[in-house]
């Protein structure tokens, strides 16, 4: 699958697409969450990293940028390093933290406002975007490589069910 559109009624449905996509996820994705501010974007994140097995606190990184978390992905220990660059300046604040060398075949790594590092991020798998729409939420994930192509093909999701 290389495109999936559908909208969220509340945040349960965003809940339950964070804990479709931890299900489908693979070590070596790119994810990059695109919404304004309260559309959604740290609870589905914070949704697929519960879903994946972390059981502590999951907190925004807006004042940290950057936060590891270790899951179990098919049986396997795996890091998800959550992102969220609002608060960035620009892009030679993302090189100077070094978090270029986070996105590897090893991890997964969810982006936030990728825009404010856009020059220098590596290119997304997945390109999820979240947008108000009533009372809910529209969601559009898109496939942009062959790793974000087998994620979707993996989703399995009826959000409002």
């Amino acid at each position: 699958m290389r495109h999936f559109k559908d909208h969220l009624n509340d945040e349960a449905g965003t809940i339950a697409l964070g804990a479709a996509l931890a299900r489908a996820l693979a070590p070596g994705l790119t994810i990059y969450l695109h919404g304004d501010l309260g559309t959604g974007k740290t609870t589905l994140t914070r949704a697929l990293l519960h879903a994946a097995g972390y059981a502590g606190h999951v907190k925004s990184p807006t004042y940290t940028l950057a936060e590891p978390y270790t899951v179990t992905i098919a049986g396997k220990a795996l890091t998800v390093v959550h992102f969220d660059l609002y608060r960035m300046a620009g892009a030679e604040e993302f090189l100077d933290a070094g978090f270029r060398e986070e996105f590897n075949e090893n991890q997964v790594c969810i982006v936030e406002w990728p825009e404010n590092a856009a020059p220098v991020l590596p290119s997304p798998d997945i390109d999820v975007s979240l947008t108000v729409s009533g009372r809910g939420r529209d969601v559009e994930l898109s496939a942009l490589s062959d790793k974000g192509f087998q994620c979707l093909d993996r989703l399995r999701f009826a959000p409002n069910l």
